[in-house]
């Protein structure tokens, strides 16, 4: 195998040790994951559309990216700041926290445009 192969393959087991690391030590994310198992549950439950299924795996992939980013935002600054607290590090720790929080909020209104008319429907 040449070398660009075996790049692009190492990166790949990079990628997947990060997914690990991130599941493993971030308590946000293992909620993150049990939420999207259970929207794609209710999807397959709720026979939802494509365009319905589309919108669900958007909202799926961003929230955990968001987390990933800030978790590794998270790490670096308190790796660089390990002996000081700094007014900068709090504000980008706190402006990379924001980020998953908007996700979040964007995947639940996702989630209830999506599934509590269906849900009502049933009842």
């Amino acid at each position: 195998m040449n070398r660009y192969f075996h790049g692009r393959i190492q990166s790949f087991r990079f990628a997947f040790r990060g997914l690990r690391t991130l599941f493993r030590e971030t308590p946000n994310a293992r909620i993150e994951l049990v939420m999207a198992l259970l929207a794609v549950a209710l999807g397959f439950l709720l026979h939802i559309s494509a365009t319905e299924w589309l919108a669900i795996c958007i909202v799926i992939g961003m929230v955990p990216a968001c987390e990933a980013l800030n978790t590794a935002i998270e790490r670096l600054s308190d790796y660089v700041s390990q002996h000081q607290k700094h007014p900068i590090i709090r504000k980008v720790k706190d402006v990379a926290a924001a980020g998953v929080l908007i996700a979040a909020i964007a995947a639940l209104a996702v989630g209830i445009l999506i599934f509590l008319p269906k849900l009502v429907a049933l009842l």
